[in-house]
C-alpha cells in the first residue's frame, strides 16, 4: 500500500544577511508517520520549519500539502495553521491562569446566545482529552498542571484545529523520563490517527525510540532521508557532522598529564560559602587542570563556582588566587584578577542580542580596561576576526547581530569573549546544553588545549559521560554542599552517582 504524503517541500532555498541558511532542500512527510528533522546548530533546522510555518517568506522552491499540486505559501503561522500545519514549542505558549478548557478553545469559544457555552465547552474538551488518553480535569487551571501534561495539552489544542501536519520542537528537553514516555505515548496515538509529526531533537536516543525516518540536513543542505532501521545511530552522527565519527572517549588520552607533575594551587578557598546557596566547602584548583563539578540539578553546583567569581558574594571563608588571599566583591574583581565565566543560561546571562558579533567579543575585556582606555576599531575587527577564525564561528560578517547565529555559534562567541582576556582561570558552566555532538567535541577539545596551555578549568555539565571526557578531577555536591572528589581510578560513572546519592562515604 502507498503511504500517504501529507506534506512536500520541494528545492527550498533561504537567505539571510548573504549566507545560505537553506539550500535546495527537499522534505517529505507521510501521514502517520513520526519523522525525526536531525543536524548540527546551523544546520538548517529551524529556519526550514520557519519557512513551513509562515515566519519566514522562502527565496526559492514550493510547499504542497496532501495530493494537491497547488503550491501553499504561508504568510504568517495563522495561515499554517489554517492549511493544517500546527507547531508546538519547547517554551509552552499558552495562558497559565486560564483552565485546561479555556487553553484547548482560546480564540474558538463555543457559545450560546452569543456568550461562551461552558457546559460544551467542558464536554468537548472531556472528549479530546479522553481520545488522546491525557489525564486531566478540563476545568483545573493550566498553571496546577505539570509542564508534561501543559505540553501535551498544548499539542492536544495543536490536532484539534484540523492538523494534518503537527511539528514538535524540542518538546522534551525539560521533561523527565516518565514524561517523556507519556509524552511518546500522546505521540503514537496521533500517529495510528494519521498525524504527520515532524520530530526537532538533538536526543539520538529519542529519534531510534519513536521515530519512522530521519532527515539529516548539514550546513543548510539536504544530507539525506533515511528509514531509521537502516541507520546506525554512529552513521546518523558521521552524516551529521560530515565526517567520520572519533569515538569521543579518546579526546583526554590525548591530553593525559603526568600524574608526577608538581601541583601549583591557582584558587585555593577556605570554608568559601554564601548563605542560602551553597554551603561553607574547601576546595583547590591547579593551574593547568580541568576540574568538574557534577550533581543534581539544585546540588550547588552552579552555586560554588559562582562564589568563586563573585556573582553571589561570598559571606563566609577565605579564598586565595595564586598564593595571595583575595577579597572578590562582584564579576569585575574577578575579572581583574584573571578569571573568566561563561554563564549556564546563555541568551540571558551571556549575550548582548542586538550587538553584533565583534562588540560581544569585545565586551569583556573593555570592562577590564575601563571606560577610560576605549579599544579602537581597528584593534575590536582584529580581535573579532581572530576569534571568528580561531573557534570556526559560522557567521555572515563580525558585524552580523549575534541574534542572528545559531546556538551553538553564539555559546563559541561567547567562549572567544573570555579568551580574548587571556584568563587564567575559566569558568564553563553548562557550555555545550542544547548544542549538537559537532560544536560539543570541537569545546571539550578547545578545554583540554587551553589546559595543556597552563589554563586552569572549571567545568560544569549535566552529561556525566561528556564530565569524564575532560575532566582530571571531578567535586560532587549534594544539596548545597560539597560532599566528595574523585580523581584517578576513582573517576568513573559508578563512584560518582555512589557519592551523589550518599552511598561512597569514604569521598566524604
Amino acid at each position: 500500500m502507498k503511504e500517504q504524503v501529507v506534506l512536500s517541500m520541494q528545492g527550498i532555498g533561504k537567505e539571510f544577511l548573504g549566507v545560505k541558511a537553506l539550500q535546495n532542500v527537499n522534505f517529505t512527510l507521510r501521514s502517520g508517520e513520526i519523522h525525526a528533522l536531525m543536524g548540527e546548530n546551523g544546520a538548517g533546522k529551524s529556519t526550514l520549519i520557519k519557512v513551513l510555518t509562515g515566519v519566514y517568506e522562502l527565496d526559492s522552491g514550493k510547499i504542497l500539502i496532501g495530493e494537491s499540486q497547488t503550491p501553499v505559501v504561508n504568510r504568517s503561522p495563522q495561515e499554517a495553521q489554517k492549511n493544517g500545519i500546527s507547531t508546538v514549542y519547547q517554551e509552552i505558549t499558552l495562558c497559565p491562569n486560564l483552565s485546561v478548557a479555556e487553553n484547548l478553545f482560546i480564540g474558538r469559544e463555543p457559545r450560546r446566545f452569543g456568550l461562551i457555552d461552558w457546559k460544551t465547552m467542558n464536554k468537548k474538551s472531556k472528549e479530546l482529552l479522553d481520545h488522546l488518553d491525557i489525564q486531566v480535569d478540563p476545568a483545573v487551571q493550566l498553571d496546577d498542571c505539570s509542564i508534561a501534561v501543559q505540553q501535551m495539552i498544548a499539542i492536544a489544542r495543536a490536532v484539534d484545529t484540523n492538523c494534518r501536519v503537527l511539528i514538535l520542537d524540542e518538546p522534551t528537553s525539560s521533561l523527565d523520563d516518565e514524561e517523556v514516555s507519556k509524552l511518546f505515548g500522546l505521540m503514537r496515538r496521533l500517529k495510528a490517527d494519521g498525524v504527520g509529526i515532524i520530530f526537532v531533537t538533538h536526543f539520538l536516543e529519542q529519534v531510534y525510540e519513536v521515530c519512522d525516518r530521519i532527515t539529516v540536513l548539514r550546513n543548510g543542505e539536504l544530507v539525506g532521508e533515511y528509514k531509521t532501521s537502516d541507520l546506525p545511530r554512529v552513521q546518523l552522527v558521521a552524516k551529521m557532522m560530515g565526517k567520520d565519527f572519533d569515538d569521543l572517549a579518546d579526546i583526554k588520552s590525548a591530553h593525559q598529564k603526568d600524574p608526577n607533575e608538581k601541583k601549583v594551587p591557582m584558587i585555593e578557598a577556605e570554608q568559601l560559602g554564601h548563605t542560602g546557596t551553597i554551603r561553607p566547602y574547601d576546595l583547590t584548583i591547579n593551574k593547568g587542570e580541568v576540574i568538574g563539578f557534577t550533581g543534581l540539578l539544585g546540588s550547588g553546583r552552579s552555586e560554588l563556582v559562582r562564589s568563586i567569581y563573585g556573582a553571589d558574594k561570598p559571606d563566609s571563608g577565605k579564598l586565595k588566587v595564586e598564593g595571595k588571599e583575595v577579597k572578590i566583591n562582584s564579576p569585575l574583581d574577578a575579572i581583574k584578577l584573571g578569571m573568566a565565566y561563561l554563564p549556564e543560561n546563555r541568551k540571558r546571562d551571556g549575550i548582548v542580542a542586538d550587538l553584533s558579533v565583534r562588540e560581544n567579543i569585545i565586551l569583556a575585556l573593555q570592562a577590564r580596561l575601563g571606560m577610560f582606555h576605549p579599544i579602537s576599531r581597528k584593534k575590536m575587527e582584529e580581535y573579532a576576526d581572530k576569534y571568528i577564525d580561531l573557534l570556526k564561528i559560522k557567521t555572515a560578517s563580525r558585524e552580523t547581530p549575534i541574534k542572528s547565529l545559531s546556538g551553538g555559534n553564539q555559546q563559541k562567541v561567547i567562549i572567544g569573549r573570555w579568551l580574548l582576556t587571556d584568563p587564567k582561570f575559566l569558568i564553563l558552566d553548562e557550555p555545550t546544553r542544547g548544542i549538537d555532538i559537532g560544536t560539543k567535541t570541537e569545546i571539550q577539545k578547545l578545554v583540554l588545549e587551553l589546559a595543556d596551555k597552563g589554563m586552569s578549568v572549571a567545568f560544569i555539565s549535566s552529561e556525566i559521560e561528556e564530565m569524564l571526557r575532560t575532566c582530571s578531577r571531578m567535586a560532587v555536591l549534594r544539596d548545597g554542599a560539597k560532599v566528595g572528589e574523585l580523581e584517578g581510578d576513582d573517576l568513573t560513572q559508578q563512584k560518582i552517582m555512589n557519592t551523589i546519592a550518599g552511598g561512597d562515604e569514604k569521598h566524604e
